[in-house]
């Protein structure tokens, strides 16, 4: 019995230390290509679709679009690609 609750407990840390490195991070993107009212909406959704996203906010006035997202999940290259495939080419602003 003291077998089991111990691979228990080594499970249970092993598995709580990978949540414990996952980062929320955000990131600014200029995005490209955005000439009407209608295109933030479909950067956002396009940014919305990738794993670890927890929140996109697209300015059409800024040509921005600022992700929150969680690190272990996704990448800016992932961002990046998401949102030149729905038409709309974006790179990390400086």
């Amino acid at each position: 019995m003291s077998k089991l609750v111990a691979t228990v407990a080594i499970a249970a840390s092993l598995l709580g230390s990978s949540t414990a490195l996952a980062a929320e991070r955000t990131i600014v993107l200029a995005v490209k290509n955005m000439y009407c009212a209608d295109c933030p909406f479909i950067v956002r959704k396009s940014l919305e679709a990738v794993p670890g996203v927890s929140k996109a906010v697209v300015s059409y006035k800024d040509k921005t679009a600022v992700v929150t997202y969680d690190d272990t999940s996704a990448d800016v290259a992932a961002h990046t690609r998401a949102t030149t495939e729905a038409g709309y080419p974006s790179a990390p602003r400086s």
